[in-house]
Formats: C-alpha cells, structure tokens, sequence
C-alpha cells in the first residue's frame, strides 16, 4: 500500500478529513460492525480460524496472474484508487489489481492488508466517472472492514459442507450463513454510499449500477426508467408476489440492481448525505465511544421504518399483523383461494338450478 501524502484528487470533490466509516454505514451493518470493532480480540481469533483464507497467499496469487495497477500500468484507475483515498481520508491506499476476465465483478479482499481487485470485463464496461464510483465502493469495503462478513463466510459455508450429514448442526450453521448474507447486503448498500462520497456523481453512481444488470448499451438504457422499474419492483404484484421476492433474496450475497439504485438515490437525497457535504459527520475520533445498544436501536428503528414506508404485499401484512388486523386471515385465503381458481383447481361455481 502507497502513502496518500499531499495527492490531490484529479477534479475537484469535496474531501472529509477524519470522517468514520460510521458516517456512510447502513444502519444494520453499523450496529453489526460497532459490536464486533467491540469485542476484544475478535480479529485475532477471526484471523486464525482463517487459515485456510491465507492473505499472503491470495497477494501473490493475484501479483503473479493480474495486472498491479500504478504509474506506469493503468494510471487512470491508480489515481483513481488513490483519488477516493484521498477524498474518505484513508492513509494508505489500498493496492489495485486488473484481472483478465470477462465477468463484471470488483472485490475486496484481506483483514491486516486489504487489496482490491476488478476484472476486465468492468474496466471495460464502465466510463472513468462509473469507474470512480465503483472503486470507491470498494474502498469502503477496505476501511469498513467488511473482508471480516466474507471470511465468516467462508468459515460457515466449509463448517456446513462438512457437517451436512448432522441435520440439526447444519440447520444452525445455515442460519448463521443467512444472517451473515443479510449483513453482506446491507454491506454493500454501505459501500454504494461511499462509492457516491468518492466520486460525487449520483448520475455516474447509479449508470454503474444500471450496467451490472443490463450491460454496455447505454444508450438504450435510461436512468430515470430504471428507477420506475425498481418502484414497479417494490410494489409488484400480491402477497405471493412479495413471498418470492423474499425467497429470491434470501440467498443472496447482494442486493439486486434495482434495489440498489433506489436505495442510493434516496439516501443522496437525505438530509444525512446533505450534512456530510457540509461537513458535519462522524469522526474517527469518536468511534470508541459509540454505544452498541444505540447502533443496534437504530438498526432496529431502520427496518421497523421500512415495513411501515414499503409498498411490498408482504410488508403489508406484517403491518397489519402488528397492527392486529382483523383481515389478514382474510387476505391470506382471498390471496391464495384466488391462485386456486385461476389455475383451474378450485372449486366451480354452482350453475342455475344445481
């Protein structure tokens, strides 16, 4: 990792010096982080239950088949790397490899030494602004920490194969996997926001996102549509509707494009992001004072908030089961009585005379 000393971003963004991680961090990956930056040696024991996850080995992996990034070897994404670092006041820069493949895809890996890695097939989809978000983005994994979700990933999902055969242990581990992926998501919901604190373009921010999940063709593609298709996404459908979307996510490590855009639009349009660009977030300083109980409040006012302001099916009866309602049994049987008749396997109406 290089010295950021005295480098200045290649255009000009506003910089924040000694800004927390906390400051970016979706509410249920901070409360996550907070309580494990609390626990006392977790690192040190994460570290050597991640042995098999050797950062030695995948630094010299990736330095004798990728491309290391620098003055003299893709400059523009070097200063890149350094410009966000500059801009999230991170010390060292994180080094930046190029990897010949043609999956879009970007990745930070390692604990004590993070690096971080995009494929070809990113580099050449992206312009220099989408670019930007997405290294910052990664940069955000790095000073988060973020690598320790993925080492725990890794320990939990090789702990499940080889205990497959006892169904209750492997019940457990798989629970503690699904919750791990949920933090994962709202991970990478984190880092979208420091992609858009480094390079403060919103409009670049959510192009990126847009071509993740439909390509080069920009000019077939249009923003503003994109984000009418995430609200479509929201309020798809019914209540059966809303249990596949629940299925779906689930097993994923990310949350899906459209999600993400939408997401990222409405926190660039918060007072909290307004308050950052003026200068009043959290410092460094601070961090070892924040509470866990009050990271952990406000991570469960966030997802009590989302209920209520979503417009899913299936969020709607979670209100109204909070609420009491006297109609959810009624929704359920209209719901799934109606799929019934629909598919011709429900009762028939009685004719005249029968």
């Amino acid at each position: 990792m290089t010295d950021t000393t005295e480098k200045t971003p290649s255009r000009r963004r506003q910089r924040f010096p000694e800004i927390s991680t906390r400051a970016w961090e979706h509410p249920a990956d901070r409360s996550a982080l907070v309580a494990l930056r609390k626990l006392t040696g977790f690192d040190d024991v994460l570290k050597k239950l991640a042995g098999l996850v050797s950062e030695r080995s995948i630094r010299l992996m990736f330095l004798a088949t990728a491309v290391k990034t620098s003055e003299r070897q893709f400059p523009e994404l070097h200063n890149m790397v350094r410009d966000a670092a500059y801009v999230l006041d991170l010390e060292k820069v994180p080094d930046l490899y190029v990897s010949q493949d043609p999956t879009v895809n970007a990745f930070c890996i390692g604990i004590d030494t993070p690096i971080i890695v995009v494929t070809s097939g990113l580099v050449e989809l992206l312009d220099e602004e989408e670019l930007r978000s997405v290294i910052g983005h990664e940069v955000g994994h790095a000073m988060s920490g973020h690598a320790v979700y993925r080492t725990m990933l890794l320990i939990l999902t090789n702990i499940a194969a080889r205990i497959a055969w006892v169904p209750l242990g492997n019940l457990a581990i798989m629970a503690l996997v699904t919750g791990l992926k949920e933090w994962f998501r709202k991970a990478e919901l984190s880092s979208d926001r420091a992609g858009l604190l480094a390079g403060q373009d919103l409009q670049a921010s959510m192009r990126a996102l847009m071509k993740l999940a439909g390509g080069h063709n920009l000019a077939e593609m249009n923003v503003d549509a994109f984000l009418e298709q995430a609200e479509e996404y929201e309020k798809a459908g019914d209540l059966r509707d809303g249990v596949l979307k629940l299925l779906q996510v689930l097993p994923q490590s990310h949350p899906f494009a459209v999600v993400r855009v939408a997401k990222l639009k409405k926190w660039a349009e918060s007072e909290e992001y307004r308050s950052i660009l003026a200068g009043a977030y959290p410092r460094r300083g601070d961090d070892a004072d924040t509470s866990v109980g009050d990271q952990w409040k406000a991570a469960a006012d966030h997802y009590t908030s989302s209920v209520k302001e979503s417009k899913d099916p299936l969020m709607g009866l979670l209100r109204d089961v909070a609420g009491g309602a006297a109609t959810v049994g009624g929704k359920l049987r209209d719901t799934f009585a109606g799929a019934a008749r629909g598919n011709g396997s429900g009762p028939e109406t009685p004719r005249d005379g029968e």
